[in-house]
């Protein structure tokens, strides 16, 4: 060892080299209380709720019907019966007051009382025995024009081709016409083009006048009183129906199946629309005419009750029907 030396293990002096410089850590400011936000929960995800549809009467969801389209020209009439075997339904009164409903909405609209009651003509204020010229007429003698036999009624663009009972005269004389089953077509063929649409209003029976409406027609709506025995007979007017495709009228159709008199209270009601239902499907317009008073006191005033009770439930009804009815015509 050099004298002045150190011993071997003496730290060396400051700045020698290998040397650790001194740990200095920056101070790290202290974190501002109002930086820290608190974690929120995290939100529940839920998907929307989609809404349930509204069930109608019929036990199916209600449609969104289009509001019918205004017409430029009219003519082309489509031919429509109001058939059923069965009386005391509805056929009267749903002539009557679609005719209306459909003139309401710009449709020019002729009916046509086919029965032999006149009870259509009844409804519109006519006396039956006041009248010169009839259906009868028209069928029966063959200088009679139908522009003839037309009378205004008390609703704008509506007319009527009255009847009586002279008319039950004509199911016996037809019988010995050459095609007999084509007189009400044949008759009907003038006034095609003046008009939209034409509703027959059939008597309650599957006789030649009624054979003569179903020849004469473009379609077929079955106005059905909701009770049991209404139900039973509709299999045979089918039958009916099928026929006079098959061999008189090729283009027929069952434009629906109308649920009348209804009642939602009673469970037979509500019964008997599901049987209905179940056996046509969607034949059955999701319009159902449901029982009040205003119709008979309407039919007592000789007038449809849109214009008697318009702000009532069966004028509403029978609105919508019309808006039904159009949405499933083509070209309507």
């Amino acid at each position: 060892m050099n004298a002045g030396g150190t011993a071997g293990g003496s730290v060396p002096p400051s700045g020698a080299a290998g040397e650790m410089p001194p740990l200095v850590r920056t101070p790290v400011p202290s974190p501002d209380p109002r930086d820290e936000l608190p974690v929120s929960d995290p939100l529940p995800f839920e998907r929307p709720a989609t809404p349930e549809p509204v069930l109608g009467p019929t036990g199916r969801p209600l449609p969104d019907l289009p509001e019918p389209r205004p017409l430029t020209s009219h003519g082309h009439a489509r031919v429509i019966s109001m058939c059923n075997q069965k009386g005391g339904v509805g056929k009267t009164t749903t002539t009557i007051n679609l005719g209306a409903s459909l003139a309401e909405y710009g449709r020019k609209v002729l009916l046509v009382d086919f029965d032999p009651q006149g009870s259509l003509s009844v409804g519109l204020g006519l006396n039956p025995h006041e009248m010169e010229l009839t259906i009868y007429n028209l069928l029966m003698e063959r200088d009679v024009e139908v522009s003839e036999v037309v009378v205004k009624t008390g609703v704008e663009g509506m007319d009527l081709l009255p009847s009586n009972i002279d008319l039950s005269a004509a199911e016996v004389q037809l019988v010995h016409e050459v095609a007999r089953e084509q007189t009400l077509q044949r008759v009907l063929a003038p006034a095609l083009e003046h008009y939209d649409v034409i509703l027959i209003d059939c008597q309650p029976s599957l006789g030649l006048l009624t054979v003569n409406a179903l020849t004469a027609s473009d379609g077929v709506i079955v106005p059905l009183e909701c009770e049991y025995f209404a139900l039973r007979g509709v299999a045979l007017l089918k039958t009916t129906i099928d026929k006079v495709r098959e061999r008189l009228n090729p283009k027929l159709e069952i434009d629906g199946v109308l649920g009348t008199m209804y009642d939602g209270r009673t469970l037979h009601s509500r019964e008997v629309m599901e049987r209905l239902v179940q056996a046509w499907g969607d034949t059955v317009f999701h319009t159902v005419i449901r029982r009040t008073v205003k119709f008979s006191d309407s039919t007592v005033a000789g007038e449809p009750i849109t214009t008697y009770a318009s702000s009532s439930s069966g004028a509403d009804a029978y609105r919508q029907l019309a808006k039904e009815v159009l949405a499933r015509w083509p070209d309507a």
